[in-house]
């Protein structure tokens, strides 16, 4: 006990002593919590729109404007020709192009149908595939509108017909920042963990002071623990800071216990800063390890279902976020934070982040080699 708190000792004074590595771990997350959810919002507004109205009715009116009305479309070009349009979309002035045919009045009010033609531009997937579900969404809605008011007895067999009423639980309503703010937290979380505890052991290695401790009595598992517990501390006072930022900026209140996610936060970091002690054993350079822990962020980020489904993934993605820790952490933060979810809930979870631990930190003691 005295050699590792000797260990932690210079630790310690070490971090302090480096102003860098406390701006990385105070300001940093402070900045990037505050502002991130802002940006990545999952709604996409002022959608550019030219209509081309080649009826001119009182309905084809009637339908541009209850789509203006929306809120999400900004009419931009409203014509007769259809080659205009393509051209406002050729020159990035339009993204949806609303083509209402000829008679598009008579036939909707005598023939109970009518076609509409949309062109969508597709060099933005997100913004096309978003912007072409909202604008069918409100076409049916206006179409349900028009058969309300002009379909009438005895023209009309009435049949029967299924409302649906949904309601949204846990978020009902659909706020984006009450499951992205989690999620961004768990990767500040990892970012400031790994990267962190990556570049440790291999600065003592630049700077020449792991001979110095390489020729003492320190077993490798005392060296590791010295390395890994002071930012495991730190890494819960980031995540302290980010829960309260939540509270206070985006008043998210997790309907879950706090406990439990300190609980899944601290076995969370042992496996994460493994990971980053691990890559620094077999780095010879800060510049490597940075390099390496840059690849993997990448991968975690992307395959830890933060902007994209897993469920939505192809199957060898599913594969691979079994072995991503930030996948489990991120559904545990969603999970607590909305759903109120207890240990016993994320029960698997964590069984599964304390094999990552074990694995990691295992590995990391066992590839340090001690050289005289």
């Amino acid at each position: 006990m005295r050699t590792i708190r000797f260990l932690l000792q210079k630790e310690f004074r070490q971090i302090f002593r480096d102003p860098g590595i406390l701006r990385i771990i105070l300001i940093m997350p402070v900045i990037q919590l505050i502002v991130l959810p802002w940006a990545a919002d999952y709604e996409v507004k002022n959608i550019k729109l030219a209509v081309v109205d080649n009826d001119h009715s009182e309905y084809s009116r009637k339908l541009v404007n209850k789509i203006t009305a929306s809120g999400y479309f900004m009419l931009t070009d409203y014509s007769s020709s259809y080659n205009t349009a393509l051209r406002q979309i050729e020159a990035d002035k339009a993204d949806i192009v609303l083509q209402v045919p000829q008679q598009f009045e008579k036939e909707l009010v005598k023939e109970n149908e009518a076609k509409l033609f949309l062109a969508i531009n597709a060099i933005n997937g997100v913004k096309a595939s978003l912007g072409g579900a909202y604008l069918g969404s409100i076409i049916k809605d206006y179409n349900q509108q028009v058969r309300t008011e002009w379909v009438q007895f005895p023209r009309f067999n009435p049949e029967t017909q299924i409302d649906i009423a949904s309601s949204n639980w846990y978020n009902p309503l659909m706020n984006y920042k009450y499951f992205m703010v989690p999620g961004i937290l768990v990767i500040l979380l990892t970012m400031v963990g790994m990267n962190l505890a990556a570049l440790n052991i291999v600065k003592e290695k630049e700077i020449g002071t792991i001979e110095q401790i390489n020729v003492t009595p320190i077993k490798k598992y005392h060296f590791i623990l010295g390395k890994l517990i002071p930012f495991w501390l730190l890494g819960l006072l980031v995540l302290t800071i980010g829960l309260t930022i939540s509270r206070v900026f985006y008043g998210i209140i997790p309907a879950g216990h706090f406990i439990t996610i300190y609980i899944f936060a601290a076995v969370y970091l042992l496996a994460v800063l493994g990971l980053g002690l691990l890559l620094s054993t077999y780095s010879a350079n800060q510049q490597q390890a940075m390099l390496i822990s840059f690849f993997i962020m990448m991968i975690f980020i992307l395959l830890g279902g933060l902007y994209t489904s897993i469920d939505s993934m192809p199957e060898w993605a599913k594969w691979i976020t079994r072995f991503n820790p930030v996948s489990y952490f991120i559904e545990v933060m969603r999970m607590v934070v909305l759903k109120g979810s207890s240990l016993a809930d994320i029960k698997y979870q964590l069984f599964a982040m304390l094999g990552f631990a074990v694995v990691f930190n295992g590995w990391a003691v066992l590839s340090y080699r001690k050289r005289s």
